[in-house]
């Protein structure tokens, strides 16, 4: 008789989950910064905690991976989805940033530029042609470090920051266009829900902007009017193309329906909420009011997708769960069955 315990239903089920599920907390704190960006205080400190909640169960796994089953930890870091660790941190850590509490913040900062050139590594020396839309991870990750740096920058008062910031901004930008020449358009028409980073990444890389933007604004002196005037337009143009790029992904999703759920689609969540953050954002920092409508209906359309995206992802745990569960019971009655 064998003495061997059969894993868990929970267990099971969890350790099936990609490294891309971390797309879930990405798009879970990017609808708090919106909401809170609007006014809805209470939304935007419920889905805060959410966002924290699924970021402990992610850093858990993480953490597990990496000491105990090494081998499985290395694979998954060599897939695009493992940045989303890293652009997961900065997200929260800006939401949490804009809570005025600069130490957490500050200690997410460190955790995600500590993880970030290792994990960039491991990426993109696996990069190869005709690739989804996670390839764009790699620019949302570095504009994430942008995101919360030039944030802290502002609400700190500390210049340092924002300089230091202007480095990952202008480096994912130029990933972008690495992985542009990498992504596979067919995505656009087949893609499961991760081909919207296309759009989402020149969304956090005009959020980025945005942010670098509102901390000049502090009355630190940062740069000149010259480097200004640059750092304005290129945030309007990076605008201007994440919007291109959602009416381009909106008309897709219209004329190649893909309805049923995916984990990939927390990835479509994402671009939809960073283009409301982005477009609110930019409109503060430029002083473009007629943004703002605009900017609140992309919210509540992101709002509307989560909802959608949450009610098939606790679908689809269920089904694993109890599929979980009738496999550890068949696997327990193998172990236990006389030889």
């Amino acid at each position: 008789m064998s003495s061997r315990t059969s894993p868990s239903p929970l267990r099971a089920w969890w350790a099936q989950r990609p490294p891309a599920a971390g797309a879930a907390v990405m798009a879970t704190g990017i609808l708090s910064v919106g909401l809170h960006l609007t006014g809805h205080e209470v939304l935007s400190r419920i889905t805060l905690v959410l966002a924290c909640a699924a970021w402990l169960t992610l850093a858990a796994n993480f953490v597990y991976l990496l000491l105990v089953e090494r081998a499985q930890w290395l694979t998954r870091a060599g897939t695009p989805g493992a940045l989303t660790a890293v652009a997961a941190t900065t997200v929260l850590g800006t939401r949490i940033a804009l809570l005025d509490r600069p130490i957490p913040a500050a200690a997410l900062l460190a955790l995600a530029a500590l993880l970030w050139p290792a994990l960039l590594f491991l990426v993109v020396t696996h990069w190869g042609r005709r690739m989804p839309g996670a390839v764009f991870l790699g620019c949302v990750a570095t504009e994430g470090i942008a995101v919360l740096g030039a944030t802290l920058s502002a609400t700190t008062s500390t210049p340092w920051l924002a300089h230091a910031s202007l480095v990952p901004f202008f480096l994912g930008i130029v990933l972008y266009l690495v992985a542009l020449f990498r992504f596979d358009l067919r995505q656009v028409a087949r893609g499961a829900g991760d081909h919207w980073v296309a759009g989402g990444a020149l969304a956090i890389s005009a959020l980025a902007g945005a942010k670098l933007l509102a901390a000049a604004g502090t009355g630190m002196y940062l740069w000149n009017e010259d480097d200004s005037a640059v750092l304005h337009d290129l945030t309007v143009f990076l605008l201007a193309l994440d919007l291109a790029w959602y009416a381009v992904l909106l008309a897709a999703e219209i004329a190649w329906p893909r309805i049923r759920y995916h984990v990939r689609r927390w990835s479509t969540v994402f671009p939809l909420g960073m283009t409301a953050a982005a477009t609110l954002s930019v409109a503060a920092v430029v002083d473009v009011p007629w943004l703002d409508a605009p900017g609140q209906v992309l919210l509540w359309i992101a709002v509307a997708a989560w909802l959608a995206v949450a009610a098939g992802a606790v679908l689809q745990a269920r089904a694993g769960l109890r599929s979980g569960g009738a496999d550890a019971a068949a696997e327990g009655l193998r172990s236990t069955a006389p030889r």
